[in-house]
């Protein structure tokens, strides 16, 4: 079989060498930059007891000589807010030959998107709990081992897990791919807009009995949108998302130190995305798919999501250079009473 890789972030490099050494050939798409260093490396993920190296059959950055290649399934991996502008490329050089889409994207809505150019029946919905560090274009490590989820129902589920497996990860599939995303969307919430504004660390966040009101009332309303459409909560590879409700029932004194724990304990000094965008001067977070995608799903099932809302507005705020929104950075009480605002 053979699979269309999409640049060399982390979780694209991850693909590659799971279904590489699994026996998929590697058709990749990439920027110049990332394109030599494709040719002259390949992808390499490193790991506890673990390196593997792939040598893509052809690295390109013409979507039409990818695509004549004629991939049995393409790998999408690019951040959120990149999707619209790949797609536009794609559009005017797609021909008879659809292949499959595996989109491994955070958030919601991708699957959506990609889906109208390439048809809801070829979208395959997976997500990563892998923690994956990138070195270089194609040169990423294993940071802390967890696994990977793909949606059941598809042609190539079977198939994909099988090769995922075989690339010495751990799968689970799952009936309803739309609880596995919106789970996956939890743990991707928890201290990453608040990260962003006040300039913390989640373990700090998590300290601070004002900002865990915030996140209490965020991960609620995100809860209590999966109700009203009738998607639970489910543990995802290595991540064991069911516990999040409970926890956030348990009175703060004691649920917030749980909570903490969970998500900081893994994650050492490294910061949220959200953070590395805005302080990277990124133009754009993928805050719009999620807790935007919260406000949106909200609306449509007529709930309120404040909290979600003003945090989605505040980061937009901030990546634009707007005053108001980085004159949170260490001011815990500023942002508790902008979110009360709200």
């Amino acid at each position: 079989m053979r699979a269309l890789i999409i640049g060399g972030g982390a979780i694209g490099t991850l693909a590659a060498t799971a279904l590489g050494t699994a026996g998929f050939e590697i058709i990749a798409v990439a920027r110049p930059a990332t394109a030599q260093a494709l040719i002259e490396h390949g992808y390499r993920l490193t790991g506890p007891e673990m390196e593997q190296v792939i040598r893509p059959r052809l690295v390109t950055g013409d979507w039409a000589q990818a695509l004549e290649t004629q991939p049995d399934v393409m790998v999408v991996a690019v951040k959120t807010y990149d999707t619209g502008g790949l797609l536009a490329e794609i559009r005017p050089v797609l021909g008879k030959h659809l292949p499959a889409v595996l989109c491994l994207q955070n958030g919601l809505d991708n699957e959506a998107a990609l889906g109208k150019v390439f048809g809801v029946e070829r979208v395959l919905s997976g997500t990563v709990t892998t923690a994956v560090g990138l070195r270089g274009p194609g040169d990423a490590v294993v940071e802390r081992a967890r696994g990977v989820g793909l949606a059941d129902g598809h042609a190539l589920s079977g198939p994909l897990a099988g090769a995922f497996t075989a690339g010495g990860h751990r799968v689970a599939r799952y009936a309803d791919a739309g609880a596995m995303k919106w789970s996956k969307l939890l743990t991707n919430l928890i201290g990453n807009a608040t990260s962003a504004l006040l300039d913390w660390p989640v373990v700090r966040i998590y300290r601070h009995g004002g900002v865990y009101s915030i996140e209490r009332r965020m991960l609620r309303e995100a809860l209590a949108v999966m109700r009203a459409l009738g998607l639970p909560v489910v543990d995802l590879p290595g991540v064991r998302v069911r516990l999040i409700p409970p926890v956030l029932a348990l009175p703060a004194w004691l649920g917030r130190p749980l909570l903490g724990r969970a998500a900081g304990g893994g994650r050492g000094a490294k910061m949220p995305s959200f953070h590395v965008d805005v302080f990277s001067g990124k133009p754009l977070t993928e805050v719009a798919w999620l807790n935007g995608a919260v406000a949106r799903s909200a609306a449509r099932v007529k709930l309120q999501a404040p909290v979600n809302v003003a945090l989605t507005t505040a980061l937009n705020a901030a990546t634009a250079g707007q005053s108001f929104a980085l004159a949170f950075r260490n001011d815990p009480q500023g942002l508790l009473a902008y979110i009360n605002r709200g």
